[in-house]
């Protein structure tokens, strides 16, 4: 039960660093200081708390409310699901282009192959 928690705790901290990584410049200065030495450096609320000369508490505020408005932006701006929706996409069409290099001569290549990279590459525009 204890490594579940773990695990979710390990969860929640990967989530925050991608929704960090996308939106952080969007925080304070302040925030971002504080959110950063939470989230990225590791450090304990207790010694955010020390360092900056807050209470345990306001440092656990502080940490609460920026997560939930990096979730607010990307609910409302979709950059993470955009940036995995193309990242797929690409994935694709280099699995595509692997399998017909593995075929030899572009001239035996399945027009499908070709049609679902055209696909890809125009709906990968159309997200950008």
């Amino acid at each position: 039960m204890q490594s579940n928690s773990l695990l979710d705790k390990l969860d929640e901290i990967v989530q925050l660093s991608i929704l960090y990584d996308f939106y952080g410049e969007l925080l304070s200065e302040h925030k971002k200081q504080i959110f950063e030495d939470y989230v990225l450096n590791d450090l304990s609320l207790s010694e955010i708390a020390q360092e900056r000369g807050l209470s345990r508490q306001g440092v656990h505020d502080i940490v609460k409310r920026c997560a939930i408005q990096l979730r607010e932006y990307e609910d409302k701006l979709g950059l993470i699901r955009k940036f995995h929706s193309i990242k797929d996409k690409v994935e694709k069409i280099k699995t595509i282009l692997s399998n017909i290099s593995d075929k030899g001569e572009m001239g035996s290549t399945d027009t499908k192959d070709l049609e679902l990279i055209q696909t890809l590459a125009d709906d990968i525009l159309k997200e950008l």
